[in-house]
């Protein structure tokens, strides 16, 4: 399988691959992407996440609970979401912001792929 160079794909791709490096939750690509796509609605971002998803480069999970060795509390991501729930949940325009609780725990978080650590960012 051949794998695209860094410079064949888009700056909006390539947000949401660095993203799925991160362990932040889903809103954080919005950091990383530019203007009108920073403030698009998810219709407009789940077009370019859904196909990453498709071949295989990133998955969809829930940060769940994790103990560092030292004690210390923090998230991880947990199993992977079935490819056909994932549709539904990105069109919550609600997973597409940072909570305003600041709980983490449970919020969307996207992962690479053991082929999607293979493709340069």
């Amino acid at each position: 399988m051949s794998h695209p160079a860094a410079g064949e794909l888009s700056s909006a791709e390539r947000a949401f691959m660095i993203n799925a490096t991160e362990i932040d939750i889903l809103p954080g690509v919005r950091g990383d992407l530019k203007e009108p796509l920073a403030s698009a609605g998810p219709t407009e971002l789940a077009e370019i996440l859904l196909p990453l998803i498709d071949r295989g480069w990133i998955e969809v999970s829930r940060l769940v609970p994790w103990t560092a060795p030292g004690g210390e509390l923090g998230f991880q991501p947990g199993p992977s979401l079935p490819r056909d729930e994932v549709p539904a949940l990105l069109a919550d325009t609600g997973q597409w912001e940072y909570p305003d609780d600041g709980e983490w725990l449970g919020r969307l978080t996207l992962v690479l792929t053991p082929v999607g650590r293979r493709i340069p960012r």
